[in-house]
C-alpha cells in the first residue's frame, strides 16, 4: 500500500524539520528534510531520507559527507524556503544568505552549517540504502553542538508547530503498579 504526501494516512506523522546541508559538484546547497532521525547512539548515527532528485542526493554520493542543522521553531522560514526551492535550479545558500540568514563553516566538513539551529551534526557518510522512493543516507556524527536555549520546530499536518505543554510520563506509584501487574504476565 502505498501512502501518498499530503493523505491523512501520510500527515498523522509529527515529526523534526532537518536543515541538510551539502557541498559538491552542485555546490554548497541547503534543503529541509522532513525525515531527519537520530538512528544509534553508540555509535552516533543519524539517517536523513533524501529524494533523489535533490542536489543533496547527488551532492551526498560524491562527497560522503552532509551536514544536520535541526530547525529551531524561528527558522520557519527558513525551512519554507530551504524545502520548497530546488537546489539544481538555484544557489539556495547564496539566495538565503541574501536574506539575511547564515550559515556557519564546520569543523570536519565540508558542508556549512544552519546559524541559529537547535542543533549542528556533521556527519560522514557511513552507508546509504534504497527501501523505497527515497534514499536514505546513514551519516556517523563527527562533530555534535547543541544550543538547548533554543526551541525545535516540528512538523505536522503539513504545517510547521511550536511544542507545547509537556506530558509528563507516568510517575514513581503508577509504575510500581504497572510492574506488579507486569510480574503476572511475565513469560518463563
Amino acid at each position: 500500500m502505498d501512502l501518498p504526501y499530503g493523505t491523512p494516512a501520510s500527515m498523522t506523522f509529527v515529526t523534526n524539520l532537518g536543515l541538510i546541508t551539502t557541498d559538491g559538484p552542485l555546490g554548497a546547497n541547503v534543503s529541509t528534510i522532513e525525515w531527519t532521525h537520530l538512528v544509534s547512539y553508540t555509535p552516533g548515527l543519524i539517517a536523513v531520507c533524501v529524494d533523489p532528485p535533490d542536489a543533496n542526493h547527488e551532492n551526498i554520493e560524491a562527497i560522503k559527507e552532509f551536514g544536520v542543522s535541526l530547525a529551531a521553531a524561528d527558522q520557519n522560514v527558513l525551512a519554507s524556503l530551504a524545502g520548497n526551492t530546488k537546489g539544481r535550479k538555484i544557489d539556495k545558500i547564496g539566495f538565503l544568505r541574501e536574506l539575511g540568514f547564515s550559515f556557519v563553516p564546520s569543523t570536519q566538513i565540508k558542508p556549512p552549517l544552519v546559524e541559529g539551529a537547535i542543533a549542528q551534526y556533521e556527519c560522514k557518510l557511513l552507508q546509504q540504502i534504497k527501501p523505497g522512493n527515497r534514499t536514505v543516507f546513514i551519516g556517523e556524527v563527527l562533530v555534535a553542538n547543541v544550543f538547548p536555549d533554543k526551541e525545535p520546530l516540528a512538523y505536522h499536518q503539513r504545517k510547521f508547530w511550536k511544542l507545547g505543554e509537556q506530558v509528563h510520563k507516568p510517575g514513581k506509584e503508577e509504575l510500581e503498579k504497572q510492574a506488579e501487574v507486569m510480574e503476572k504476565y511475565k513469560r518463563s
